[in-house]
């Protein structure tokens, strides 16, 4: 008695082993002689109930922590895990008795919401992630994810959670409750009405039609970032919040899943709020996906399997997102990269919108809002294709101010003819704004390139010395915010450079959108 290895039909990793009776050894067949070139090596008949082995399946949906970990584990690892996940995670259904939906269009959309549960977080790790107080049991994070239907693009919009919203009709799921339409903030829909009234509301303010819901709390998203080894992230100047208790230096980190959740959930390191957090929570979905991609952490089954243990137990899904469906999207979307994903917020008109009982709230822009979430309906890139395609240049250094806001004018300080105007073509070519029109200095015999700044604008003087190696800095009181640059006979080259929340180019209808290789540590 021997044992046949046969491959399942629904799963590429799926292996089990069937008792095969032993068979007497057949006489060979004749073989038809050979003309021409030499005979091939014979090959051994395969059983019929082995189909054709298939590639092997890369892993997919890499857009949300919980979301790749869902994809993944029907991508190939295996079908005993992939059932061990699908058993774990709660099931909700969403879209029960929900009518006047809007038209379904091409591709795939899925809501994916972070709520702030901390029900199975320790008491020490509550304290030292600044986890105290009762949670409102609302979302902390929204986004809508976008799977182009030829699955090799994932696009991802973040709905700010103070978003002025018109909560539809609805029965309240805590007290019972029946309530009329009325204007609420988007995070509190979950509160009044759940996973249900999340998706109406979701879908009322974009006429986007929901396919999926996935639903992740604070416990999830730290184990599942300490499971695959911590992500990198990069920061060109200090980054401090009291309230989440997040204290970085500048330079890279390797966040494990505490420091994370304090990164993602950081409103006041900046002047941004919300909407700065928005695109920090971008950066850091790149940056899983970079670092999924770099080293193939969720390709290895052992590590594999305390990801699916980690996420288990702490995550919320609609009734249709299952095996079969996440296992169709795995194959579908095979060499997926960090350059595959793009990032978008919502378009916002007013930024503090004081509505009647609500306060104050993130208010759309309604012409710029439509033409993106059109753009979506109808399966469009959010991002220029030439970008897309672009070949990857040099990895950018980050700096604190966007080169696009630092005025430079330059000089020659030395006798080689044009070196002015290569420095400056070189800074203009980074994104610096030059003035166009080099000088020749006072002195021509300047040995080290020199950058003059007004104190007030020393961190565009920092930007700035970055991207000239070498170059030496030199306070110079009253002169004003533009930049004056006095190259020396040590230059060489430019360094491109990039801020950490650079502009994002702007598309013609009105929103702005980056790809994910273009957010993650240089």
């Amino acid at each position: 008695m021997g044992l046949l290895c046969t491959r399942s039909p629904h799963s590429p990793a799926e292996v089990s082993f069937v008792p095969v009776p032993p068979r007497r050894p057949a006489r060979p067949a004749p073989r038809p002689p050979v003309r021409g070139a030499a005979a091939r090596p014979p090959v051994r008949a395969r059983a019929r109930s082995v189909p054709p082995p298939r590639p092997r399946t890369r892993w997919g949906m890499r857009v949300a922590t919980t979301l790749s970990v869902l994809v993944l584990g029907a991508g190939g690892i295996g079908h005993a895990l992939v059932t061990s996940l699908d058993t774990g995670i709660d099931r909700v259904d969403p879209f029960r008795d929900m009518k006047n939906r809007p038209k379904p269009g091409h591709g795939t959309n899925i809501l994916l919401v972070g709520t702030d549960g901390r029900d199975k977080i320790t008491a020490e790790d509550r304290r030292r992630y600044r986890l105290g107080g009762a949670p409102c049991h609302c979302t902390d994070t929204i986004m809508l994810v976008h799977v182009s239907e030829d699955r090799r693009r994932a696009s991802l919009v973040s709905l700010p959670r103070d978003s002025y919203a018109e909560m539809p009709e609805h029965t309240d799921a805590t007290t019972g409750k029946r309530h009329a339409a009325h204007p609420v903030r988007l995070n509190a829909a979950y509160a009044e009405g759940g996973p249900s009234l999340t998706v109406r509301t979701v879908e009322h303010m974009t006429g986007v039609k929901i396919d999926h819901y996935l639903e992740v709390d604070f416990t999830s998203f730290m184990r599942t970032v300490d499971a695959v080894g911590g992500v990198e992230i990069c920061t060109a100047r200090p980054m401090k919040d009291p309230y989440s208790g997040l204290d970085l230096p500048a330079g890279t980190h390797r966040l494990d899943g505490g420091k994370a959740l304090q990164y993602v959930r950081s409103r006041h390191v900046d002047g941004a709020s919300d909407l700065g957090r928005m695109q920090r929570q971008q950066r850091f979905v790149a940056a899983l996906i970079d670092r999924a991609t770099s080293n193939g952490v969720l390709l290895n089954p052992v590590r594999f399997q305390e990801v699916v243990a980690s996420a288990a137990g702490s995550v919320r899904a609609s009734q249709g997102f299952g095996t079969e469906e996440m296992l169709a999207l795995a194959k579908a979307m095979r060499g997926f990269t960090t350059a595959s994903s793009e990032f978008t917020s919502v378009p916002v008109g007013a930024v503090a919108h004081q509505a009647k009982g609500i306060g104050s709230t993130v208010k759309w822009d309604p012409v710029k809002a439509k033409r993106l979430f059109e753009a979506i309906r109808e399966d469009r890139p959010l991002t220029k294709p030439a970008a897309r395609r672009a070949a990857p240049g040099p990895r950018k250094k980050l700096v604190a101010v966007a080169p696009q806001q630092v005025r430079v004018q330059v000089y020659n300080g030395t006798r080689l003819d044009g070196l002015g105007a290569r420095v400056d073509a070189a800074l203009r070519a980074t994104g610096f704004l030059t003035t166009r029109t080099p000088y020749n200095a006072d002195r021509r015999d300047v040995k080290r390139t020199v950058v003059a700044y007004d104190p007030r604008w020393d961190r565009s003087a920092k930007s700035l010395a970055t991207a000239l190696p070498g170059s030496v800095l030199r306070a110079v009181p009253g002169q004003g915010p533009l930049l004056k640059v006095t190259a020396g006979t040590d230059f060489t080259s430019v360094v491109p450079v990039r801020a950490e929340d650079a502009p994002r180019p702007r598309q013609k209808d009105g929103y702005a959108a980056v790809t994910g290789d273009q957010v993650v540590c240089p």
